[in-house]
């Protein structure tokens, strides 16, 4: 299993980069469908990754509670499905199903959203404020597979409390450690070091 790291390269305060993807089920969700939430959070994630498998129902809870608060919740994966058919658009329909997930998971065939994003592994999370401003982009929790650390969601949960608080999100902000992103030849991005 490769260890990637994030990127963290998209700067703080950025604007959400747009987006126009479709779920499995083919409705088309845009950026623009979440302009009225008090926080988006972002994850890039996968079905077949071992980090993601980890943290998986932690995840499918921590999105729950938080769409209850008005949050809205995105999830992407670029992998190339191709080369991976256990992230197939059929099979993301199944991880929907057999995870909880209460949010829509995105198809990202072309891969240009998580270039855009600056997305590196799976899982890598961002959250924006009600502006759609980068406030935090990391790690969900110091828990690895096989490190014995509780899947708690701390981080993500620190940061996207103090945006619906109207706080500032701490500045040390640690990155999400996953497998890489499945790129297709030729659309590894210049920024991926994996």
């Amino acid at each position: 299993m490769a260890r990637t790291p994030s990127t963290m390269m998209l700067p703080l305060g950025a604007k959400a980069p747009d987006f126009s993807l479709p779920d499995p089920f083919r409705r088309v969700w845009t950026l623009a469908d979440f302009e009225d939430a008090p926080a988006l959070l972002v994850a890039f994630i996968c079905n077949h990754c071992p980090f993601v498998k980890h943290v998986r129902a932690g995840f499918a809870q921590l999105a729950r509670e938080y769409q209850e608060r008005g949050v809205a919740v995105v999830g992407v994966s670029s992998n190339d499905f191709e080369a991976y058919p256990d992230d197939s658009p059929e099979a993301m329909a199944e991880e929907i199903r057999t995870a909880g997930y209460t949010f829509p998971y995105l198809v990202d065939e072309s891969q240009q959203v998580a270039r855009d994003y600056r997305a590196a592994c799976t899982p890598d999370f961002f959250v924006f404020d009600r502006a759609q401003q980068l406030v935090y982009r990391g790690q969900m929790d110091g828990s690895r597979p096989g490190n014995e650390v509780p899947v708690t969601g701390e981080d993500l949960r620190r940061a996207l409390d103090a945006v619906l608080e109207g706080r500032p999100v701490a500045d040390e902000q640690r990155p999400s450690l996953g497998c890489n992103i499945k790129w297709k030849p030729g659309r590894e991005p210049e920024y991926f070091k994996g």
